[in-house]
């Protein structure tokens, strides 16, 4: 080619055709340029910029539009093909840490920064993690998650949490019940045991207003509480204390009005 540019260029020396050389060079080269690397175009069914490694994108690449619709589009036909897919390598932390996540949605104004959608699937998406006891998702919002439906709430699912509110409803059932089952007793004033739940004899000790009595049972964590049983405004008048002594006994001192005097009374037991 050169040698038939020489020849139509008779007696002109070597500088016009040394130009077109160069010119045709250029031209040749440049598709060749153009296939890798920054401000190249793109390829169709190819991978870009490269297949060598070295010759990555450097730069951030962007795509800006300004219409009504999306920015861009992707999708695949196929009933076995993906639309897109993303890789990265960030390390962990995200954003706050300085690593970018492999994909970011970022609403500057007050709209939804993503939605996802299918059409008749029984399954919208799954967030799948190598590390099964990882966070599915975290956030800082705070507000209701309308439609929501979770298997699990602080690592219990629905089974535990309704297995933990019918025992719960049990406990507090089996509180009421043993409150309205509490040990009583009431004593006459020589010692003789009444009406009584749980009670199983009284001691009227040598000394005045002085009894104890005996329950069934490890009364030790209970509290008594002992009140005059006399319609006599004297006796009313009087003082009565109870304490629980060991594991079974309820020691009980009635006075009338400053000193012992031995008097009719109730105790009762609250556990």
């Amino acid at each position: 080619m050169l040698t038939r540019i020489r020849r139509r260029l008779p007696g002109r020396g070597n500088g016009p055709w040394i130009v077109v050389a160069a010119v045709l060079v250029a031209l040749l080269v440049t598709p060749f340029a153009l296939a890798a690397g920054e401000n190249r175009p793109m390829r169709g069914g190819a991978r870009n910029p490269s297949p060598n490694a070295s010759l990555s994108y450097t730069r951030e690449t962007e795509i800006i539009a300004n219409n009504n619709t999306y920015g861009t589009r992707q999708s695949n036909k196929s009933t076995r093909g993906g639309g897109a897919i993303y890789g990265c390598r960030s390390g962990a932390g995200g954003t706050p840490a300085g690593n970018r996540p492999c994909i970011r949605a970022s609403n500057l104004s007050a709209g939804r920064a993503f939605e996802f959608d299918t059409n008749s699937g029984t399954e919208v998406g799954r967030i799948q993690s190598g590390n099964t006891a990882a966070a599915p998702f975290t956030t800082n919002a705070t507000g209701v998650a309308t439609g929501l439906n979770a298997d699990r709430v602080d690592g219990k699912n629905a089974d535990d949490i309704r297995n933990d509110a019918v025992a719960a409803a049990q406990t507090q059932t089996n509180q009421a019940i043993a409150a309205a089952r509490s040990p009583f007793a009431a004593v006459a004033a020589n010692g003789t045991l009444g009406r009584n739940r749980g009670a199983t004899a009284v001691t009227h000790t040598a000394g005045t207003g002085q009894y104890r009595i005996t329950f069934t049972g490890d009364i030790s964590s209970c509290v008594a509480t002992a009140t005059i049983a006399s319609n006599d405004p004297a006796n009313l008048a009087g003082g009565i204390g109870a304490t629980v002594s060991g594991t079974s006994a309820v020691d009980v001192t009635t006075v009338n009005p400053a000193v012992a005097a031995d008097l009719p009374f109730s105790v009762s037991l609250t556990c």
